[in-house]
């Protein structure tokens, strides 16, 4: 494999040289009464970023400082990327579910100077959300302000229609980027390198802790060109992108694989089964990706049939498949050459992928063999000794050019995930069957997966122990055919404290990511616990199958 040694703003730069009328972004949408037709040719693009990293520049924002980005598919959220790579600043990605309780945490801990966010996203007010945290910034010089609860925070940019006090509005970037000097600009943008920090990616932890995942133009880049070599990408196709950016499945596994490769981005804001199909027929997409809910969604939409689709190829990912679905897509959806990726964000995130031409069952079965420059290997958990027979189940470990530079400000922790061999421990089983290709067989950490979203029981448990009326709680998971697995809140309360199920759900639902909400909640006396006082959630997960008659699902899923 040849390595891209160019910076996320040089790649730009050369794809906009090598095809500068071909479509790079396109965009249709009605977003609050407002139509926005957004479409730009790489040329075009290339050059509305250049000015956008001009404009940062102006704001005050200098190379290495950070920049988040709150918000759902919008253009302006590729535009602040390629913008902030082309300053050298680091762009931090926010998930757009957070509510004010997540997004505090990340921006105090990602020292984030500059937030660039859209007005919200369905019932979640971030501009309410940040006059909240800091409601002294409405009165404050907007060029530079003070706030007591993030301290490094200096300036907001909303990019909706509607103006707020003391933030500035998208529209006044371009006369912003008039008043910067070119010799002044390219003197201070002259050192940033392809190994430097581009993206900071805030992923849960067991420590209940979110962790900056740091990511450099080399490790994203790389692993997007990988990625769009798998499935064949070329300037002639055109992907829906609709998963969300702020993820490394929307930013590396779509974007970059696009702008490696000349093809289209075509972005939906948010999964919606009717705009996605509508979408797909008007721009006549090749490539989509998505978590099997999505692929599931758009098949059993009413309308579905009355589409004409012209579908290749795309990633399914997130969580496992079924074999029927993948056949559906396959058959129904025309995707002959759906592929399946496996990773973390810690590894940029691909570490093996099925190819088009892999037989079903791999696609289906599978997630691949190695992507090139990408070691992998199965090592005993308990000994860390490698296990080189097929079918061997052990802790999956990755080295290579994706893996990150560590997490941000947590070095203890970085030392815990990247050994002194560099290898990433990732914490999943697999095994590798005797062609060479994975399968993901479980996890040893902790983690609920719902819906193809990692869900850390530790953070939801950390802040449950908040309410006044909860003396312990645990957190699992527990199957469920929709998305995979549910959570599970187990609480004893407090002496003499009646607790209601709905109030802890209200409770976690007004302060946390909609998707961390206890489906179940569970009033308990104690935990079983072992010989060493650890509690043993496994027990606490086979009577929640019991109780809630799940056995049949649990069977499929350990099937």
């Amino acid at each position: 494999m040849e390595f891209i040694e160019r910076t996320l703003g040089q790649q730009l730069d050369y794809m906009a040289g090598r095809f500068p009328d071909h479509e790079a972004v396109v965009f249709e949408d009605v977003i609050g009464g407002e139509e926005i037709k957004y479409r730009r040719t790489y040329a075009e693009f290339n050059a509305e970023c250049e000015r956008v990293a001009r404009a940062f520049y102006a704001l005050g924002l200098r190379p290495g400082d950070h920049i988040a980005i709150w918000a759902t598919n919008y253009p302006h959220w590729l535009l602040t990327l390629f913008g902030a790579a082309k300053l050298g600043a680091v762009l931090v990605t926010v998930n757009t579910a957070y509510k004010i309780h997540e997004a505090e945490y990340l921006f105090r801990h990602s020292d984030t100077k500059m937030i660039v966010c859209c007005d919200g996203y369905k019932d979640v007010s971030y501009i309410d959300i940040l006059y909240q945290l800091c409601p002294e910034i409405k009165t404050q010089n907007r060029a530079s302000l003070e706030c007591r609860a993030l301290p490094t925070l200096k300036t907001v940019v909303t990019v909706d229609k509607k103006t707020h006090p003391g933030m500035y509005n998208w529209r006044e970037l371009d006369t912003l980027a008039d008043t910067v000097d070119e010799a002044e600009f390219q003197a201070a943008v002259a050192g940033i390198k392809c190994h430097d920090v581009v993206n900071i990616q805030y992923t849960s932890g067991t420590t209940g802790f979110p962790k900056g995942v740091m990511l450099t133009h080399y490790n994203i880049l790389n692993n997007g060109m990988s990625i769009g070599d798998c499935m064949k990408l070329t300037e002639k196709d055109r992907l829906c992108l609709t998963v969300p950016l702020f993820h490394c499945f929307g930013l590396v596994l779509a974007t970059l694989a696009c702008v490696t490769h000349g093809s289209t981005i075509v972005l939906v804001n948010y999964f919606s089964p009717i705009k996605v199909l509508r979408t797909l027929e008007r721009e006549r997409c090749t490539v989509f990706h998505g978590v099997p809910t999505m692929f599931i969604a758009l098949l059993e939409h009413p309308e579905f049939k009355n589409f004409k689709l012209c579908l290749r190829t795309g990633i399914m990912a997130g969580s496992p498949c079924p074999i029927k679905t993948m056949r559906q897509v396959i058959e129904e959806m025309g995707m002959q050459e759906v592929t399946i990726t496996y990773g973390q964000t810690e590894a940029s995130p691909g570490c093996t992928m099925t190819v088009t031409d892999d037989p079903i069952e791999k696609r289906v079965n599978t997630v691949g063999r190695p992507l090139p420059g990408v070691e992998t290997k199965i090592v005993d958990p308990a000994t860390g000794e490698e296990l080189t027979e097929p079918g061997q189940i052990g802790e999956f470990c990755a080295r290579g050019y994706n893996i990150m530079k560590g997490y941000y400000k947590m070095p203890e922790a970085t030392a815990q995930a990247i050994d002194s061999d560099g290898w990433l421990h990732t914490g999943d089983l697999a095994c590798r069957d005797e062609d060479g290709y994975y399968k993901i067989t479980g996890r040893i950490k902790d983690m609920i997966i719902r819906g193809g979203e990692n869900i850390y029981p530790k953070e939801i448990e950390d802040f449950i122990y908040t309410h006044p009326k909860v003396m312990d709680v645990q957190v699992i998971g527990v199957p469920s055919k929709v998305y995979g697995e549910e959570i599970m809140a187990c609480i004893i309360p407090k002496e003499g404290a009646i607790i209601d199920e709905e109030e802890i759900k209200e409770y976690v639902r007004t302060h946390m990511a909609k998707h961390k909400t206890p489906s179940y909640v569970k009033i308990v006396d104690s935990f079983p616990m072992n010989a060493a006082g650890k509690v043993q959630k496994y027990k606490l997960r086979e009577a929640a199958i019991e109780e809630l008659g799940l056995g049949e699902v649990a069977a499929i899923e350990t099937a």
